[in-house]
This record gives structure tokens, sequence and C-alpha cells, in this order.
């Protein structure tokens, strides 16, 4: 088998920054099974927190993301996210990555639960795509970095407890590779396809926490979820991404007879905490009939808006909606996956020699609701750290133990649909989604562990890919059954209000 000091398995900004600041202490392989532009990160739209501007500080962050993760954050990780902010960012700069500035000082906008202006954009509302092209770049041009497109990770080699590898699928000829490594990274984005409605690119089949999993690594808060207020929503049009940084700038939340209603439900209105916003339209939508609700920027000066937002506003316009001129038809989405594979403050996961970052991680920085434009800031604060660790002579300490759960044996269905990708999002985003219940979240978790006992074995990129998919959605389904309350982005109608017993994180590992 072909041997690297690290492995680093997905390309977006999480992987990359991990390979260009490893390439430093050895060999790197980037393995990603579509091309290396195929990530959630270039549709990242609004920003990159960090506390760098006038009137703000490290401390004011870690207040605004504590409060965001609504009781379940892990304070360590969110003080070193804070506090590691302005050098990442300077690092991202160094990179070569075009932050918008403004009479030579870094632009700075305010979005939902910040309590001042802290999120830098590159390119108005292409921050993720800048980001990516500029690490990209950078690593296909390194020669210690290797890059092998297309190729699918099937399984983490791991004896005596200890990572060493990967099997793999090259997806264009079918042929099985297998790969070896001192350091197994994963950084392969979120799960957002696991629903009907959702921002992320095909790619985000949540295969980096199924592949952990299934070797025996430990995965925590899967239950939470966040959907993003603002979609569009127009027939025909898959769902895009609205940013928030367009309700940041003013604009308003409209029901379809034109009235703004987010006071009714929240002080803070339209910048309330993405669960509320989320919520709130639903049931907006569920009183007025309809499918959609109007976020109305007509108000704002048109010039702005353009610049600010240049690609929502090409894409709207290519729609036949002005955004200048017209409200923009929304609805809420899959967005950002807050749970993950469990790490500790350094990005090793529950097996030594397997790392985790970025959205398939949870580092304990996003607790039970992110915190607007924190995730692009984890990507690179808890890489760096993660190659540090690397670096490091002494003995790894494994992961503090704690509680883990196994998920039940459930008794198959004698009848049910066949599994397809459009069924298990169905599935999910009506009975895992925005709300949920008891009963229903036992009928999903019922229908997913009959499928796992009715799928065929995988032998191509798609079906590996619904092996995974059936896999994290039943893991979710299990952990939002067992977390009898709400909290964040964990809203469940017969458990309405959250409770102290249930501040705790719910930690799940195969063959517990």
């Amino acid at each position: 088998m072909p041997e690297y000091d690290y492995i680093i398995i997905g390309s977006g900004i999480a992987g990359l920054y991990t390979a260009l600041m490893a390439q430093e202490s050895g060999n790197v392989l980037i393995l990603t099974k579509a091309s290396i532009d195929d990530c959630n990160t270039k549709h990242a739209q609004g920003g990159i927190a960090a506390a760098v501007g006038k009137g703000d500080s490290p401390e004011l962050h870690i207040e605004d993301t504590l409060a965001a993760g609504a009781g379940l954050c892990d304070p360590r990780a969110v003080r070193l996210l804070a506090r590691e902010a302005p050098r990442r960012i300077a690092d991202l700069i160094r990179q070569g990555v075009p932050f918008d500035t403004i009479d030579g000082e870094v632009a700075l906008a305010r979005e939902a639960a910040h309590s001042v202006p802290r999120v830098l954009h590159a390119g108005g509302d292409a921050t993720g795509a800048h980001i990516e092209t500029t690490l990209s770049r950078a690593a296909r041009s390194s020669r210690r970095i290797t890059i092998l497109e297309h190729v699918l990770v099937t399984r983490l080699l791991v004896e005596s407890g200890q990572a060493y590898g990967v099997e793999a699928l090259d997806a264009r000829t079918g042929s099985p590779e297998q790969f070896m490594g001192r350091a197994i990274v994963l950084a392969t984005g979120g799960a957002g396809q696991l629903f009907r409605y959702n921002t992320n690119p095909p790619v985000a089949t949540g295969n980096g926490v199924a592949l952990a999993y299934q070797a025996g690594a430990e995965v925590t808060d899967v239950e939470f979820f966040q959907f993003h207020p603002t979609a569009l929503r127009l027939p025909g049009v898959p769902p895009f991404l609205i940013s928030e940084a367009v309700r940041g700038e003013g604009a308003i939340l409209r029901n379809i007879h034109g009235r703004a209603f987010m006071s009714d439900y929240a002080p803070e209105k339209e910048l309330a905490p993405r669960d509320v916003v989320s919520r709130a339209i639903v049931a907006e939508m569920q009183k007025t009939a309809s499918d959609r609700v109007f976020l109305d920027a007509t108000k704002l000066p048109a010039a702005h808006l353009t610049a600010r937002f240049p690609q929502i506003f090409r894409f709207c316009l290519d729609h036949g909606v002005d955004i200048t001129k017209s409200p923009i038809p929304v609805v809420p989405a899959a967005h950002y996956f807050m749970g993950g594979v469990r790490t500790d403050l350094w990005g090793e996961t529950s097996i030594p020699g397997l790392f985790a970052c970025g959205e398939v991680a949870c580092t304990g920085v996003h607790g039970a609701n992110r915190l607007a434009s924190n995730s692009l800031l984890e990507a690179v604060v808890f890489p760096y750290r993660l190659v540090a660790r690397t670096r490091q002579k002494s003995p790894h300490e494994t992961l503090h133990s704690v509680e883990a759960a196994g998920i039940p044996q459930r008794p198959p269905l004698p009848k049910t649909p066949l599994c397809s990708g459009p069924t298990l999002q169905g599935l999910t985003w009506d009975k895992v989604g925005i709300v949920r219940n008891g009963p229903d979240l036992e009928a999903a978790a019922t229908t997913l562990a009959t499928w796992q006992a009715q799928l065929a074995a995988p032998s191509e990129r798609p079906s590996w890919e619904l092996h995974h998919m059936v896999l994290v959605a039943r893991l979710m389904a299990e952990a939002a059954l067992i977390r009898e309350e709400s909290r964040g982005a964990h809203y469940r109608t017969d458990f309405p209000n959250p409770s102290p017993t249930w501040q705790r994180h719910i930690v799940l590992r195969t063959g517990t």
C-alpha cells in the first residue's frame, strides 16, 4: 500500500488548510470523492467571524457563541476559537484570500446573534468560493501534496485500536485502493443531502460520520442539524441560500399578505438565532396556508444591495426575481450539521491516529445551535491545532472517555417503500426536520433500520453514499428520540422546553 504521513479525506477549507499546514511535516495525500472543487466551502456566503474590529474582543465573541449554543458548547473550545481567530485570519490573508476592505481596512458586517459587526467577507457573498479557490490553488502547486480526485473512501483501517489507513474506491474505474498513513484526517464536510430541501452540494452525504461510526469512533450531538431560515423558493429551482447577511443589512421577513411577522416571535426580530427564525417561518406558513414567506430587501439602496450580494442578485435575477424591486420568496432549508465525530481540542477522535476537522467534526464549538459564520473559522482554527498535535513527540492521550450508547435493535417493518435518495430525504424532512415529535421519530428510526437491513452490498459511489446516508439519518433520529427536550436546533412538540436534565451530550458508538 502507498504510504503517507497524512491522509486527508475531503477537499473543502478544512481539508485544504490541514494539507497546507501538514506539508511542512511530511508528505500529504488528499482523497476527494468528486473533484477538488466540489465541497460545501465554496457555497458559504455569510463569511468568517473574527474579533478584529474596533469595539470587539474575543471575550464578546465567546459570549455570543456560548449564548447561541444553548448550554451545550464546550467553553474551552469556544475560547480557543475566538482567541485564535485573528491569527488564522492573518494567515488566510498571507495565503492570498482577498477579504473585502473599506478605506484600507477589512470590512466587517453584523449577522444574527452577533452583538457587534465581526464578519469578514470576500467578494461580497462569495467568501467561501474565494477561500476555496485560494487554498486549492496553493495545494495544487505544492510538491508535497498529492491530490486524488474521484476516489471514495469506503472504510477506515483500524488495528489494535489504532487507525493506520483507508480502503477506497476509484469511482471512475471501479477499482479498489488502499493507502496507509501516520495520521488519518476526516474533513468530509456535512450531510445536508439527508433532507429534501437543503443548501448543500450533492457531495454532502455524511460519509465521514458514517465511516467513523463504523470504525468504532464516537459521534455526538447528531440530533442537532441547523436549518437556514431563508433559501430561495421557486418552482423547479433548487434551493439557493439567501445569506443571513441580507437580514443583517436590514431586510424584513413578511408573510404572503405583506405583514412583517418576526416581532411576534422574538424581540431580536430578523436578527434572532437561526432556529428561532426557522420555526417562526414554519409557523407563519402554517397560519397563512402558504409554502413560503418573503424576504423584503427593497428598502435597501439598490447599488449597495447588488454590490454587497452579487451572487444572490445574479442568481435571483436569472430566475425572474429582481431583489432590488421585489421581495424574495424563501423557505427554511437544511444547512449545517452541528454534530459529528467527537474530537478533543486537538482534533483527535476516540481512535488514536484518526482526526477530524471542519463540519464532520464535533469540537464542542457550536453546541446546540451554531453562531453564524463560526463554521469557516472553525475550519481553520482546529486544523492548525490538529497538525500541531501530530508534530508532538510525546504519546497522545486518548480522548477522555464518556458514557456512550449504541443504537437499539429494531424489528424490521413487514412493508416499507424501497429506499432511494428521494424517499430518504422525504422521510427525514417530514419526521426528523425542523419540528419533531416522539411518534414521528420512532417511525423514522424503524423505517431507517428496515432500510439498513434491506440494502444490497454497495459497489459504486451512489450505493455507498446511500448506505452512509441511511446510517447517519438513523443516528440522527435515534439521538433526537433520546433527547426528550427542546434545545437549540432540536425542537420537539411533545417536549417543547429545555430541561436541565438534558444539558449534556448524547454520544453514540457502535458495539456499546
